[in-house]
């Protein structure tokens, strides 16, 4: 059995990506990680994430130039805000059986590698609070509610798109652009006020096609938080509490990480792990914005 990480980065998002894998390094040194691109300026990140902490390229470039043509081709060029974040729809054709993916502006603060073994039992994990804290924003319409697309007992499983994991044969490459010309066909039923742009469709297409899923705030009420824009954690060495319950990750989602951000103090001591921080920081914030 195959298991690993996979991550979407290109060069402008170099700073963030090596803020991510240092951390991830700390609790899982010999778990595989493989960078998916995010666009043909990826040589940078590629290299740098390679030999400092052994991360692959995915293995078939050809596959994702094939799939983003065919998302160009499902969805009308003005349904999706940047379509290249849908590359990470690879990931269930690539090389690893079972898998996490993350987003970069995330650094985690426990081991990866057990969450894995939840997909012994299910087919898709997730750990966020959105549905608690957003519910449909940032994801579908009142109408698929109104229109019973989806029942309030599936609508209750929507989350955030930055963290979860799953595993190969979840679906065909062909039911899955079945799923998404679904998607290109409604454009009504997605929120996307927020310039989001795989969060809607991922929700659908995982809505649509598992009921073994699990949500670990929903599995355990006392699971932490995971959000930036929380002011309560409490830190100790540089490692994140909610109420006494160490935090599995930080995501800065719909935050700008730059000084003086919630919990910079935090991101700058990941990436700097080993290193000696910069004198001139601000020429890094170039590279903290995937575009």
């Amino acid at each position: 059995m195959t298991r690993g990480i996979y991550i979407v980065a290109n060069d402008r998002v170099v700073e963030q990506a090596i803020t991510l894998v240092n951390s991830i390094r700390l609790y899982d040194p010999d778990l595989p990680i493989i960078l998916i691109p995010f666009n043909q300026e990826y040589q940078q990140v590629a290299k740098t994430l390679q030999t400092k902490h052994r991360v692959e390229l995915f293995p078939d470039l050809q596959l994702i130039e094939t799939f983003t043509t065919q998302v160009a081709t499902i969805f009308p060029a003005d349904f999706l805000n940047l379509p290249n974040k849908m590359r990470k729809f690879v990931q269930w054709f690539g090389p690893l059986e079972e898998f996490i993916y993350i987003d970069t502006d995330i650094v985690v603060f426990q081991p990866l590698s057990t969450i894995l073994d939840y997909l012994t039992e299910y087919n898709f994990l997730c750990c966020d609070y959105h549905h608690k804290s957003k519910r449909l924003q940032d994801i579908f319409s009142p109408l698929v509610e109104e229109q019973n697309i989806f029942n309030s007992t599936e609508l209750r499983d929507v989350f955030n798109s930055g963290f979860w994991a799953s595993q190969q044969g979840l679906f065909s490459e062909d039911e899955l652009y079945q799923l998404l010309e679904e998607c290109a066909q409604h454009p009504e039923y997605f929120d996307f006020s927020s310039k989001t742009t795989d969060q809607p469709i991922l929700n659908y297409v995982i809505l649509k096609s598992t009921k073994k899923k699990i949500n670990l705030t929903k599995n355990n009420p006392k699971e932490p938080g995971s959000w930036a824009g929380s002011t309560h954690f409490v830190n100790k060495d540089y490692i994140l509490y909610d109420q006494e319950k160490r935090l599995r990750y930080l995501h800065w989602a719909g935050i700008a990480i730059k000084p003086g951000c919630p919990y910079w103090h935090i991101w700058k001591h990941y990436r700097y792990l080993g290193e000696s921080f910069p004198k001139q920081w601000w020429n890094i914030t170039k590279y903290l914005s995937l575009k």
